[in-house]
């Protein structure tokens, strides 16, 4: 347990982070001849995002003490985001993914089993570390990469609960890793424990085993948290204090890679709340960084800055020259 004084960051997460290769051409992985190196991670895709809204954030989690975990670790501090709970271990790899895009279909292989972020238990937690934050920020990749990684997500939510620190949930629904059998009693378990719960409606359905937005709506009316629901027709749905309210997109100019609006969304999100905004105000606002981030290719590179954000607000025009 850390005795320092130290300040918390506003917004506190932690989770698996990969090393990510993408295969440049369209002949696949198998025929590929160069590809392109970086990182990837929800969760520290949101820390990046949050940090480049204007706000303190903490990312922390397990990383081999290899090439690609120092990697990492830099250039996530180097976003301006505490690393210090970070661990580099000499016992496990980095994880990794590799993407590829042939014949127009995208594909993710994941080499992470036995990775150091499977290896995370309660004890990798300062407890004083979470206390002192605003909001706690968990997905459900942690939950799914090991029992160890559920536990450590289940502990950390006890510790913000017992100091008053707000429960952020984003389920993050990967069948890669777990089925939805598996996955949905404990997603759901999760969260009840939420005060901001951030799914995805097709997410919901597979969750639900329902096929209906509205009935989809009306169970997750019922619960306590705030719930923020990705992915309806050209909206966003918010749910908070017994209604509905409708937020929709914004246009995108043009979509270059979908990949990281999701984590984009939730940070806009997050961040709108740190500004005193209201659910509503603050989904628009997730809504916005999510469209920014489809613009561009890269799972966080993209994301975009505060004064980019205001910018877009309102309707400054760039100068090239």
């Amino acid at each position: 347990m850390s005795t320092s004084p130290f300040q918390s960051p506003d917004i506190i997460t932690f989770g698996e982070s990969m090393g990510l290769l993408t295969a440049r051409d369209t002949r696949g992985l198998e025929y590929a001849a160069t590809l392109d190196k970086t990182f990837g991670g929800a969760e520290s895709n949101l820390a990046i995002g949050v940090a480049r809204l204007g706000h303190t954030s903490g990312w922390f989690g397990r990383l081999g003490n290899d090439p690609i975990g120092n990697m990492i670790l830099k250039a996530i501090r180097g976003e301006g985001v505490d690393v210090s709970r970070a661990k580099l271990s000499d016992h496990e790899p980095t994880g990794l993914m590799i993407r590829e895009n042939a014949s127009g279909k995208a594909s993710v292989h994941y080499y992470r089993k036995l990775s150091a972020a499977s290896a995370m238990t309660p004890d990798d937690l300062d407890p004083e570390y979470i206390a002192g934050a605003k909001i706690l920020h968990v997905t459900g990749i942690t939950a799914a990469i090991s029992e160890s990684g559920l536990s450590t997500v289940e502990a950390a939510i006890h510790i913000a609960k017992q100091a008053g620190v707000k429960v952020s949930f984003d389920p993050n629904l990967r069948l890669k890793l777990w089925s939805a059998e598996k996955a949905r009693p404990v997603l759901l378990r999760l969260a009840e424990q939420a005060d901001y719960f951030l799914p995805g409606l097709d997410e919901m359905k597979l969750l639900y085993n329902e096929e209906s937005d509205e009935k989809v709506l009306e169970r997750l009316a019922a619960m306590d948290a705030v719930c923020i629901v990705k992915g309806g027709p050209d909206l966003t749905y918010v749910l908070a204090d017994g209604t509905l309210t409708e937020v929709p997109y914004f246009k995108a100019d043009q979509v270059l890679d979908t990949v990281g609006a999701g984590d984009g969304f939730c940070a806009g999100f997050l961040a709108g709340l740190l500004k005193g905004y209201t659910p509503q105000e603050a989904t628009r606002l997730g809504n916005l960084n999510g469209s920014m981030v489809i613009q561009a290719v890269g799972d966080w590179e993209a994301l975009p800055t505060w004064a980019q954000v205001e910018a877009k607000l309102n309707n400054v025009a760039h100068v090239e020259r």
